[in-house]
């Protein structure tokens, strides 16, 4: 099993004809994605990636006739709002939004929007998705992925990989691995993830890899404190970071309280939750975990 994409997932890519639509469909394609359509406004009939890809001019003909069930989104950012709700009004499930910079303001209307509609965004600014050996959603790179047992899910592109990387060193494989997005306001949370993977037969333990700045960290552990059955490895980015800085992440800026890094790992560890000091560690803590 795994969660939210599966190799039975009907994938529309949207900005299907722009560079980085082309370079990243080739790429899913190649992994096995099963990618049945694409859109951009204006070049429906067209077909691309070596006429393998229909491309229409809307999401909704491309349900229509495809069934797609899940869509991607590679459009620059004062587009990005409206292509999530143009998938969200055409019946599509679950929308992975890759761009970057989509402004708040929007995300603000688009998040009250899909909530009403029952779509599952992921993102923005996010890498995506990849179910091991089935899907791969975005812009992970699928070869360092092992398929195994273990969930992760993080706020940062970069550490997903370093944090998948680790594991496959510690001689662990994932299920599905999961980067939500380091921005303000997001359409899924750690806590999302988790009460997925603790309902996913096949994920017998956790990787969560939070930074300072938010509280999702925090709801994550409370929630996993009452609730989840299954290990967690922990680690939380920003430790030295000064207050007031915002370290690349919109998200990630520390106001004070109980946001910054050495507060989140007090509260994840008395919630149970194992925290790595370094993320060099991750696999091995994982590993331990799991013995």
């Amino acid at each position: 099993m795994s969660i939210l994409i599966n190799k039975n997932s009907k994938i529309v890519v949207q900005g299907i004809t722009g560079s980085e639509g082309d370079i990243h469909t080739r790429q899913m394609l190649e992994y096995g994605t099963n990618i049945v359509a694409g859109v951009t406004p204006g070049k429906g009939g067209q077909s691309v990636i070596g006429g393998n890809i229909k491309v229409y001019n809307s999401v909704e003909e491309s349900v229509n006739e495809t069934g797609a069930n899940t869509a991607i989104i590679f459009v620059p950012p004062p587009f990005a709002a409206e292509a999530i709700l143009e998938s969200s009004y055409a019946g599509i499930e679950l929308v992975v939004c890759i761009t970057e910079g989509v402004p708040i303001h929007d995300m603000v209307k688009v998040k009250q929007i899909i909530k009403r509609n029952g779509t599952r965004l992921v993102g923005p600014n996010c890498p995506g998705i990849i179910t091991v050996d089935e899907c791969k959603l975005g812009i992970m790179p699928g070869f360092i992925c092992k398929k195994g047992n273990i969930g992760v899910v993080s706020k940062s592109g970069t550490l997903t990989y370093e944090a998948i990387d680790q594991l496959v060193n510690a001689g662990l494989g994932q299920t599905t691995a999961i980067g939500i997005g380091g921005d303000p306001i997001i359409g899924t949370s750690m806590r999302d993830c988790l009460e997925l993977f603790e309902k996913d037969a096949e994920t017998d333990g956790v990787v969560i890899v939070g930074e300072i700045g938010g509280q999702m960290e925090i709801e994550a552990a409370y929630w996993a404190k009452e609730n989840m059955s299954k290990p967690i490895a922990g680690f939380i980015a920003g430790k030295t970071a000064p207050p007031g800085k915002r370290m690349g992440h919109a998200g990630a800026i520390v106001s004070g309280g109980n946001d910054t890094a050495e507060e989140k790992i007090k509260i994840l560890t008395e919630c149970g939750i194992s925290v790595s000091e370094s993320v060099a560690d991750i696999g091995s803590l994982m590993k331990s975990l799991m013995n």
